[in-house]
């Protein structure tokens, strides 16, 4: 599935190309979120134009809200959304698993009450890949137990072996099943373990000895410190296949994004840069800005001059602003328009970089500039 097709000679930071059912796609790669099988306020066209070449959606919502059934009745979530990319789905384990409350976890599976209308459910490592099946994904994320931050280690370790044993169970009934929709579905294994490198070697090793298609590195940017999940990043990444997909699940900032790339990592989700848009914060290569701040009131300059995107060739911050202050739609939806295409130039460019084995000046200078000044032109 995964194709390396060039490694940075002075760093980890490597290219390549998954290849799905439903196009390829290069790597690095961002993907945004689409947790109800939309990217908030965005149309599949307007995902093209902004750069998506791949999205996330969420198996726990999908279940729930409108369900698994109907989505396979519809033909599966590309002909339901009418999203002609790939798709890779969540477990749903990070979203059950933070109901600390409505949940309770054993080595069978996961009993918790939807935060919708309060039923009860379970989940086990085979329904979550049979509701995957349904939904008819391009990359399937195995059920895994995530652990919080500060955890202890003798939890840190049991939520290592649960999640080994559910991805074996995973493994088996993924053989025993057929893709309702006709196409092969990939299946990515998820290393847990906190901070602990022992348990994140234990958690790896187990991983790659039952065998999938990429490995995701789950259970950070969870609220240890930045220079933590840096370096169990690194420690991770490192024990991982050379020739599979690596995934950093849930990250994150550009400048996360930008480091994880140097450490040999592949892919990103993050909600970020939706819902920073909806809140009035938009990216740029100087750093953030918040547009509904006064000091945009006649500001007649693009969000960033040196981006290509619809929104920052058409309007101004000044526009921008007013449509945030009148409560307006479209504020919502030039924003996010804008934060998908900053973060998908980040992958690209980076990658340009790599191929061209000059990654690390690349990285410094865009996190110079980045870090240096907030909103502004230099």
């Amino acid at each position: 599935m995964y194709t390396l097709v060039h490694k940075d000679k002075n760093t980890g930071a490597r290219a390549g190309v998954l290849a799905t059912e439903h196009g390829n796609v290069e790597t690095p790669v961002f993907m945004p979120v689409g947790t109800q099988a939309t990217v908030k306020t965005l149309s599949p066209a307007e995902l093209h134009e902004a750069g998506a070449r791949i999205i996330l959606g969420n198996t726990y919502h999908l279940y729930l809200r409108p369900g698994d059934e109907l989505i396979k009745k519809a033909g599966g979530l590309h002909e339901f959304s009418q999203w002609d990319g790939p798709f890779l789905t969540d477990s749903g384990g990070y979203q059950v698993f933070s109901l600390a409350e409505l949940r309770k976890i054993t080595d069978q599976g996961v009993r918790f009450q939807s935060h919708i209308d309060g039923s009860y459910h379970f989940f086990t490592p085979e329904s979550v890949i049979d509701i995957q099946r349904n939904l008819g994904t391009d990359i399937m994320m195995l059920l895994d137990e995530c652990s919080p931050y500060p955890v202890e280690k003798k939890d840190a370790a049991r939520a290592v072996r649960r999640t080994s044993d559910w991805a074996r169970r995973s493994k088996i009934h993924v053989g025993q099943t057929a893709p309702p929709h006709g196409f092969k579905q990939a299946v990515f294994g998820i290393v847990q373990g906190g901070t602990y490198k022992d348990l994140r070697r234990a958690s790896a090793e187990s991983l790659i000895d039952i065998g999938f298609d990429g490995y995701a590195i789950g259970g950070l940017a969870v609220g240890e410190p930045k220079e933590h999940m840096m370096e169990i990043c690194r420690w991770t990444a490192d024990l991982l296949p050379k020739n599979q997909a690596r995934y950093l699940m849930g990250v994150g900032t550009p400048e996360d994004i930008v480091n994880a790339i140097y450490l040999g990592v592949d892919m990103f989700d993050c909600v970020m840069p939706t819902r920073n848009a909806r809140n009035g914060t938009l990216f740029t290569q100087n750093g953030k800005i918040v547009i509904k701040n006064s000091v945009y009131f006649d500001d007649f300059r693009p969000v960033d001059a040196e981006c290509s995107c619809y929104t920052c060739r058409n309007f101004s911050r000044a526009y921008l602003r007013h449509l945030f202050k009148a409560n307006e739609i479209l504020g919502l939806r030039l924003a996010t328009l804008h934060n998908i295409h900053f973060f998908m130039q980040i992958v690209t460019d980076a990658r340009d970089h790599i191929l061209h084995d000059d990654f690390a000046s690349w990285k410094k200078s865009f996190l110079d500039r980045y870090n240096q000044k907030q909103g502004g032109y230099s």
